[in-house]
């Protein structure tokens, strides 16, 4: 009887130790991400840089900055800026990556290049500054070094400036590149 005793007490010292080596190793992951959206940059001329703080191995939190570099007459408006907040939800069995949705905010200042003025019969430039929400899914990657890329789309509402507008809808997408450390 001693015997059996002294062995469930060795198994539970040792799987208490196990999981305890456990729940280090996942404390000491990586949280911080800084990342570089290379579609956006590409297709739109415009910087998007985000930083992403990982809470644990199911979600995070972070932001995006985007502004453009210039204007782009291929498109009707221009989004000048957007500052995004975002909260993901990750479903896979990594820490943090894999699969994920995500519900976001967005203010976003743009013009529209093209308004046409029935006052003046004319075309002028309007400048508009409007916030939305909306949800995105993407997937994320994550290299033993540390390398990310995430892919994602998006879509959310503008709230306040419909009236005025012809921007009702906002998009949030891309491929970023970048490094958690």
């Amino acid at each position: 009887m001693k015997k059996i005793a002294t062995l469930s007490l060795l198994l539970i010292l040792a799987s208490t130790h196990l999981f305890a080596q456990q729940e280090k190793s996942l404390q000491q992951e990586k949280s911080n991400e800084l990342k570089i959206n290379a579609f956006n940059l590409i297709v739109f001329k415009a910087i998007d840089l985000s930083y992403e703080r990982l809470i644990d191995e199911e979600s995070s939190y972070g932001a995006s900055l985007l502004f453009t570099l210039g204007n782009d007459e291929i498109f009707d408006y221009i989004r000048e800026y957007s500052v995004a907040p975002y909260y993901r939800r990750y479903f896979s069995k990594g820490y943090a990556k894999g699969f994920f949705v995500e519900g976001f905010g967005m203010l976003n200042g743009y013009k529209d290049n093209f308004h046409y003025d029935s006052n003046s019969n004319s075309y002028t430039e309007e400048k508009y500054t409007d916030f939305a929400l909306g949800i995105s899914i993407g997937g994320k990657f994550v290299s033993k070094k540390g390398f990310v890329v995430d892919i994602y789309t998006g879509i959310g509402r503008n709230l306040f400036n419909s009236d005025e507008s012809f921007i009702d809808v906002v998009t949030r997408g891309g491929i970023t590149l970048g490094y958690r450390f």
